[in-house]
């Protein structure tokens, strides 16, 4: 099963929203403690995500769930760690992360076989990048692009961010993990979002991390591969089916010419895989 396209942030403490979220065609549904809910509110937003988790997600697509919680370091990190322990199973994000050790501490709380994503967004977490992509705790990495910036006190556009994705993206292949989840594009217009998430892919990076439900289709349009990548894809796909089904598979075919092997066919399918999901999703 392809890895997650599009994860979407709800405010904890926003209840009312779960349900519009859960109706919105994101792949992840990430209920924030972090960053969206302000101090006086993060003890209603532990009882309200607990409230919603025990009555909604049990049977109905668990996986799809997810919360964020506060880095190691953060003074809200117990009460953080104390509700994933009540909590049926989901995956957690985890805020500034900067060694396995955060990440271990975190799966310890959470039920087994669930998502793990280690959100880096600091100069220790870039640093600690190979070994955070390599614990085994951990499922994905996502770049908390706004929080590195303040962290490394840099504009949006400076080559040290582009650098710092590097990491990302070269230590998750590196590591075996999914390409990368993209930070978030603060603004709500489409436009923006779709401009960032091609920037995002030409990086390599293999998702993105939204705020509002009106991002999504955005992202999705973005995926989808151009026109005739999709025509050359189904004919080295087809091609190399066909082969493979007269039982006369070889290292290598040729397609209009040009030399296909494995990793080009598994290029074809994953841009395949693209075109669905992107029809799907716009």
């Amino acid at each position: 099963m392809s890895a997650p396209y599009t994860y979407l942030f709800v405010p904890g403490n926003r209840a009312e929203r779960f349900s519009k979220a859960a109706a919105s065609g994101a792949q992840r549904i990430i209920l924030d403690l972090e960053d969206a809910v302000a101090l006086p509110d993060k003890a209603a937003a532990r009882h309200a995500i607990h409230d919603w988790m025990h009555a909604t997600v049990p049977g109905h697509a668990p996986q799809r769930w997810m919360v964020r919680i506060h880095d190691v370091r953060s003074d809200a990190f117990a009460e953080d760690l104390a509700l994933l322990r009540t909590l049926p199973a989901c995956g957690v994000m985890l805020a500034k992360t900067e060694s396995g050790t955060d990440l271990q501490l975190v799966r310890d709380a959470m039920q087994a076989d669930t998502e793990l994503l280690a959100l880096v967004e600091t100069a220790c977490g870039i640093a600690a990048c190979p070994s955070i992509a390599n614990h085994p705790a951990v499922t994905r990495l996502a770049l908390g692009t706004l929080d590195l910036m303040v962290d490394l006190n840099v504009p949006a556009d400076s080559p040290t961010i582009t650098w710092a994705a590097a990491q990302l993206i070269v230590t998750s292949r590196a590591a075996g993990l999914a390409a990368p989840v993209a930070g978030v594009t603060s603004s709500v217009l489409p436009e923006h979002t779709l401009a960032d998430m091609q920037l995002a892919l030409r990086l390599g990076f293999g998702a993105k991390m939204c705020i509002h439900p009106a991002q999504l289709a955005a992202v999705s349009r973005a995926l989808a591969p151009p026109p005739d990548e999709v025509k050359w894809a189904q004919e080295v796909v087809a091609a190399w089916d066909a082969a493979n089904a007269a039982k006369s598979p070889s290292g290598a075919l040729q397609v209009d010419g040009k030399m296909v092997d494995k990793p080009v066919y598994l290029q074809a399918q994953r841009l395949i895989h693209l075109q669905g999901f992107a029809q799907a999703n716009t």
